[in-house]
C-alpha cells in the first residue's frame, strides 16, 4: 500500500512541477520581471513547498532533526541537480550560457545557511516572545535578500506590447495555472512525504540520514521536473535560478519553522551534528557559484569538469553522512 501511494503522489508531483515551470516563464515574459527574478523567488518558493511541509509535519511527530536533515539535504541535492541539468542538456552548455547574476543568489544562499550553522554551534538561547532570536534573524536576512534580489532583477524593454507575444498564457491564466499547480503540489506532497517516511522505516535507516537523503531527495522531485521542464523550454535563467533560489528558501524554512515550534527555541532542540550537513551544502552550494563565475572550458568526455565535481561532491558528502551515523 505505502509503494502505491508513493507512485501515486509522485505522479501528481511530477506533472504540478512541470505546470510550475511552463506558467513561471509565462509569468516572466507577461511582467517583464525576467527569468531570474521569477526562478529565485516565485519558482523557487513554490518547489520548496515540500520542504516547508515536510518540516512543520517533522514538528507534530517530535522530530526536529528530521526537518533540519531534510533542509541541509534538499541543498546538497540542488547542487546536485545543477551537475545533472549540464549532463542532461550537455549540448546547451547550460552552466556556460546562464546569467553570471546568479552569483548574487548562491552568496546570499551560501550567506544565510552559515548564519543557520552558526545559530545551530553557538545555541544562543534569547527568544522574543517564543520564537529564538536566530530564528527570526534569519527570516530578517531573508526578507533583506529577495530586496536585494528584486532591486538586482533585470527587466525587459518597455516597448513591446504584450499582445505582441505570442505563445505565451495571458498573465490571469498563468497566475491562475501557477495557483492549481502549486495547490496540487500542496496536496500531494504531504502523502509523498509520508509514504518517503514509511519506504524508509522499512529499510531500518535513521531518522536523521533519512531526513538528509530520501526525504530530501522526495521534496526535491519539484525541482528536478521543474528545472527539466524549464531547460526544454529554453529557460535556463529560470532553472539555474531556481536551484540557487530553493537553497536561499530552504534555510528561511528553518527560521519560519519557529514560529510554529511552541515548546521553545526550534533550532536550540537541534543536533549539533546536523552542522556537518549543513556545512556540506553550503560547500555545494559555494562551488556552484563558483562554477556561475569562473566558467572555466574543460570536460571530461560530455560532462562539465565543475558538473562532475558537483557529482562526487554530493555522493561523497552522503557517503560521509551514512558512514559518521548522523541522527
Amino acid at each position: 500500500m505505502v509503494w502505491i501511494q508513493f507512485i501515486i503522489s509522485a505522479a501528481v508531483v511530477v506533472v504540478a512541477a512541470i505546470k510550475l515551470a511552463e506558467y513561471g516563464d509565462a509569468i516572466s515574459v507577461r511582467t517583464r520581471l525576467g527569468g531570474m527574478f521569477i526562478g529565485t523567488l516565485l519558482m523557487a518558493g513554490a518547489t520548496s513547498l515540500p520542504e516547508l511541509l515536510t518540516t512543520i509535519n517533522s514538528l507534530g511527530q517530535n522530530v526536529p532533526s528530521l526537518a533540519v536533515g531534510n533542509v541541509f539535504g534538499s541543498n546538497m541535492f540542488n547542487m546536485f541537480l545543477l551537475a545533472v541539468l549540464d549532463a542532461v542538456f550537455w549540448q546547451a552548455r547550460i552552466l556556460r550560457r546562464v546569467a553570471t547574476k546568479h552569483a548574487l543568489t548562491a552568496s546570499l544562499a551560501v550567506f544565510i545557511a552559515a548564519m543557520s550553522i552558526f545559530f545551530i554551534l553557538a545555541d544562543i538561547d534569547v527568544r522574543i516572545g517564543w520564537v529564538g532570536l536566530d530564528s527570526l534573524l534569519i527570516i530578517v536576512t531573508y526578507v533583506v535578500a529577495v530586496r536585494l534580489l528584486q532591486g538586482d532583477a533585470p527587466r525587459a524593454a518597455t516597448g513591446a506590447a504584450e499582445a505582441e507575444v505570442t505563445g505565451v498564457p495571458t498573465l490571469p491564466w498563468a497566475l491562475v495555472g501557477f495557483g492549481v499547480a502549486s495547490g496540487a503540489l500542496v496536496l500531494a506532497t504531504p502523502h509523498l512525504v509520508r509514504s518517503s517516511v514509511g519506504i524508509a522505516e522499512i529499510t531500518g535507516l535513521s531518522t536523521g540520514f533519512v531526513g538528509a537523503l530520501l526525504v530530501a531527495i522526495v521534496t526535491s522531485l519539484p525541482e528536478l521536473t521543474a528545472i527539466i521542464a524549464a531547460a526544454r523550454l529554453g529557460a535556463y535563467d529560470l532553472a539555474v535560478g531556481n536551484l540557487f533560489g530553493s537553497n536561499l528558501f530552504n534555510v528561511f524554512i528553518l527560521g519560519i519553522t519557529d514560529v510554529f515550534y511552541l515548546p521553545g527555541r526550534f533550532l536550540g532542540t537541534v543536533d549539533p551534528a546536523f552542522a556537518i550537513a549543513g556545512l556540506l551544502g553550503l560547500l555545494l552550494t559555494a562551488l556552484g557559484l563558483i562554477n556561475n563565475l569562473a566558467r572555466a572550458e574543460r570536460r571530461i568526455l560530455f560532462l562539465e569538469a565543475d558538473a562532475l565535481l558537483l557529482m562526487l561532491g554530493y555522493v561523497g558528502g552522503m557517503w560521509y553522512l551514512y558512514a559518521r551515523g548522523i541522527g
